[in-house]
């Protein structure tokens, strides 16, 4: 089978990288990373990949210029192995410089072929995209749906020059929902965006990581599923699962296999989360717990002066944060402030290093830390690029002292 994983725009080669690592052969594309395999490679993908927002099974390729055309080709598209009796259907179009141009009739044809293939299947919804939807709108419809309405299978049909694609989405809810963040602060952050900084900035579980701005907790989240081995996946269901083929006892091997490679609470493991708000430490603390990693990750509600204060009595290490950067909340001159501190504190914590998620090359300027830019993406519709601090000279281990907090 041909595989997509789709991810948000600029983190196509964090994907490549963690395919990698699974021991897939993967080729980086616009939006995603495309890898072939097997059923095996379909369950690991979908339960061990950190930065995807979901996973499609290509299925098909053919050309129709005309309606008559395409009714034609997809009576022979093999619907019934990604649908159950009574299964409710979503079907995304978009057409782009091609003579079938309607998006909704082509999703009204492609209906009636399902139908046929798969008698007593429910439509569910019918969703025409412009050529040039934006990937954090159709997440956001994608979340709003998987909140109000039943489960459904999604299948997307591309028609590019009169050529026709069309893949089923195997992960249903994205991959973003990994089930532990159900409580949020303002501003959060998606997981696997998070996942994207931890995995971006070169941090090493041997490392104290600190979040002066930690919110609802998920960079620290993400970090301790990395640091102990834990896949994402774990604790959810996704679309496969309610395929006819699907094979419910290598799945069950598969799950088992991976709760015996996640470590038990690493006693090194140095992870630190503070907030001025107590009520996002709280939100912090209850999503570690759901997400079995509260006894790696110590929290505080104390303020970012505090926090970087500290900075010169812990043994060097990371600050990855995600701060406000204006289009969200605060104030210009505020904000420049607030990164000017971020910047100053490293001065005495010697041998730090920083990475930021920000809309404002200028605001990432004002730490006057030498920060390059490792990605850059959208979050909740905003460009952001993450900036990381270059490994100098100074970045060289001290004895360990007391600790943060």
């Amino acid at each position: 089978m041909e595989f997509f994983a789709a991810t948000a725009p600029g983190l196509e080669s964090i994907a490549l990288g963690e395919l990698k690592r699974l021991g897939v052969k993967a080729k980086a594309e616009t939006g995603g990373v495309s890898y072939r395999g097997d059923p095996d490679t379909l369950y690991a993908t979908n339960l061990w990949l950190r930065t995807p927002s979901r996973i499609v099974v290509r299925i098909a390729r053919f050309h129709a210029s005309t309606f008559h055309e395409l009714e034609r080709r997809a009576k022979h598209v093999p619907w019934a192995h990604f649908l159950a009796p009574n299964a409710n259907v979503r079907i995304r179009v978009t057409c782009r410089k091609s003579r079938l141009y309607h998006s909704d009739a082509v999703a009204e044809r492609l209906l009636t072929a399902i139908t046929a293939a798969v008698p007593g299947t429910v439509r569910f919804s019918g969703e025409a995209v412009a050529d040039d939807y934006d990937v954090d709108e159709v997440a956001r419809a994608d979340e709003v749906e998987s909140n109000a309405l039943s489960p459904a299978q999604l299948f997307i049909a591309r028609i590019v020059d009169d050529e026709c694609e069309v893949s089923a989405d195997t992960s249903g809810e994205l991959l973003h929902r990994r089930g532990y963040r159900q409580e949020i602060a303002k501003a959060p952050l998606r997981e696997t965006l998070a996942a994207a900084m931890v995995l971006a900035s070169g941090w090493k579980p041997s490392e104290p990581l600190i979040d002066p701005l930690c919110g609802s907790g998920t960079i620290l989240i993400e970090a301790a599923l990395v640091a102990r081995g834990i896949a994402p996946g774990l604790k959810r269901r996704f679309a496969f699962m309610d395929w006819p083929g699907f094979d419910a006892q290598r799945w069950r091997e598969v799950l088992d296999s991976a709760e015996k490679r996640a470590a038990s609470p690493r006693a090194h493991l140095e992870l630190f989360g503070a907030d001025r708000d107590k009520g996002a430490i709280d939100a912090a603390r209850n999503n570690a717990e759901r997400a079995g990693v509260a006894g790696d990750i110590r929290l505080a509600a104390q303020p970012l002066a505090v926090t970087l204060d500290g900075l010169a009595s812990e043994n060097p290490g990371w600050v990855l944060t995600n701060p406000p950067y204006g289009v969200r909340m605060g104030d210009g001159d505020g904000l420049r402030d607030l990164y000017a501190r971020l910047g100053s504190s490293f001065k005495t914590g010697e041998g730090w290093r920083l990475g930021i998620l920000t809309s404002d090359a200028d605001l990432a300027r004002q730490t006057g830390l030498p920060l390059r830019a490792r990605f850059s993406t959208r979050n909740g519709g905003i460009p952001v690029a993450f900036f990381a601090q270059e490994k100098t000279s100074a970045s060289r281990e001290r004895p360990r002292k007391s600790r943060v907090g």
